[in-house]
């Protein structure tokens, strides 16, 4: 069988969940199928040829980083490639879809937050992904997505049947494990002088909802006088205007420390010596650092909203994203509470065990499968 993937995310400069979900599965799928032909499809020069078996090749058309670029990439370069390469199936891994070509198509519908949150992008990306996505679902012969909150979604919003879309979840690496005292030690005196620290991971726009994060830890640190820092550690992406407002009024401007974009090791190293991971974004379609914490043995506080609850399960101390008091009041005890924290650790252990990379994989082959049917 020949199948060609729209791999251009594994080329991406800033890391992120899609890119993250592409790159654990492909190596996956690649090497568990040594009897299929992989043609990787990309818009940018592929550093990382070595990590892939000889059953892949590897195609370069131009960049399509940029929202104008999207519709000849997709529409007039990806079905010349697939005419010439003649594939069995295209499997595209980042949502985004061919309606010129006529190869079956899996597509991997991460989250439909531009459906709900249209104002939290770029203008011309909110439009082209409203525009388009709703014919990308019902072009696709089969699709996937990463949890039970965004399938509800794709079936309510875009009317496909519940049939047509395989649940895949997403995973952890094996590169997130706890840390001895030494090294939490370390890595705290290396990135915040020594002092203990909260963790937000995640790119830096809107949804992420890190302005009232800030101003929550402003409260924190109001009411407990602590020398606890607050970590933000991902790839700034747009919309960042009113955080960095919010954060330059912020009494305690100081103790918030901006990371930007990290290796997977280093960051791994940043979970072990975090207090807690403070996930509050008001919209995941999964919510992998939440996983990534648990593999950290670090207690999380998350959000009560979107796919969260799925994820986390009993392993998290909830709250409303909304409410400035409520995250604070969280800050509060999952930083005093001893119980609640060993409580949210120990269960933390064990749902992450409900997911990992090679689940993943096979539920994207098995989709793949159904899309040759």
């Amino acid at each position: 069988m020949k199948i060609a993937v729209n791999a251009r995310m594994l080329t991406q400069r800033k890391p992120g969940g899609i890119a993250t979900y592409a790159r654990e599965t492909l190596r996956r799928i690649t090497r568990a199928h040594p009897e299929h032909d992989f043609l990787f499809i990309v818009d940018r020069p592929f550093t990382r040829r070595a990590e892939y078996p000889s059953n892949v090749s590897v195609t370069r058309t131009f960049p399509s980083f940029h929202p104008l670029l999207w519709y000849p990439w997709f529409e007039w370069a990806v079905p010349l490639i697939l005419k010439k390469f003649a594939p069995d199936i295209f499997l595209s891994l980042d949502g985004f879809a061919s309606l010129a070509a006529s190869v079956p198509t899996v597509d991997v519908i991460h989250d439909l937050n531009f459906h709900h949150y249209p104002a939290d992008m770029p203008a011309m990306i909110s439009r082209y992904y409203n525009a388009y996505f709703p014919k990308y679902a019902k072009k696709a012969k089969g699709i996937a997505t990463i949890s039970e909150y965004s399938k509800r979604d794709i079936v309510t919003l875009y009317g496909e049947p519940p049939s047509k879309i395989t649940l895949t979840w997403c995973g952890v690496s094996d590169a997130f494990l706890p840390l001895g005292d030494e090294d939490k030690k370390k890595i705290r005196g290396s990135l915040a002088g020594g002092a203990p620290y909260f963790l937000s991971v995640g790119a830096v726009h809107p949804r992420k909802n890190l302005s009232r994060l800030i101003k929550a830890f402003d409260q924190f640190k109001d009411r407990t006088n602590t020398e606890l820092k607050l970590v933000l550690a991902g790839p700034s992406l747009f919309k960042t205007g009113e955080l960095f407002q919010v954060w330059n009024q912020s009494l305690h401007k100081k103790d918030i420390l901006f990371t930007g974009t990290v290796s997977n090791e280093r960051l791994a190293a940043i979970y072990g010596g975090a207090e807690a991971l403070l996930f509050v974004s008001y919209f995941e379609g999964f919510g992998i650092p939440a996983l990534e914490a648990m593999a950290c043995e670090i207690p999380v506080v998350a959000a009560n909203r979107t796919s969260l609850p799925e994820v986390c399960g009993q392993a998290a101390r909830y709250v409303d994203p909304f409410s400035v008091d409520d995250i604070a009041r969280a800050m509060e005890d999952i930083f005093y509470d001893e119980d609640l924290r060993a409580h949210l650790i120990e269960t933390g252990r064990r749902q992450k065990e409900n997911f990992s990379w090679d689940k993943t994989a096979d539920l994207l082959w098995q989709a793949v499968e159904r899309g040759l049917s």
